[in-house]
């Protein structure tokens, strides 16, 4: 018994997470997002993951949005996109309340190479924030920057 419940644990469930994760990213419905931008995953707090190009045109095309760097104030010093507020991604949780107020925003973030923004996306929508778009690292962001 006790090696089945250990095969159950070992090799069951993770295939079955997997399968449900896939499952839940072939489902979409961009009726929630601006005309040609990335996939919604989940109707209730979704994660949206999109282009350096989704990104770029939403900055052109939305009058109302926070651009949200989430690297390190080095990191940020050194090079970053105009108009991004820093909140380095181990702060999120103890800062958004108070400098991201409004959950219903846009907010478009990114980090370095795409790891830190995508956790910090999920930490937002876990508190609550609904227009949440991870670009990635401004590694692969080919278009202007400050130095």
């Amino acid at each position: 018994m006790i090696k089945k419940n250990l095969i159950i644990r070992r090799f069951v469930v993770p295939v079955l997470v997997a399968i449900v994760f896939s499952l839940a990213a072939g489902c979409s419905n961009t009726d929630v997002l601006p005309a040609g931008v990335g996939a919604d995953v989940g109707a209730d707090n979704p994660y949206r993951k999109i282009s350096a190009k989704e990104a770029y045109t939403m900055m052109n095309d939305l009058s109302d949005y926070t651009l949200l760097d989430v690297r390190t104030e080095e990191e940020f010093r050194e090079i970053r996109i105009a108009g991004a507020i820093l909140i380095p991604d181990n702060e999120i949780r103890i800062r958004a309340a108070a400098e991201l107020p409004d959950k219903s925003a846009v907010i478009l973030i990114y980090c370095r190479s795409g790891r830190r923004s995508a956790n910090a996306a999920y930490e937002l929508i876990g508190m609550g924030y609904k227009n949440v778009y991870d670009f990635g690292g401004i590694i692969d962001w080919p278009y202007s920057t400050i130095r």
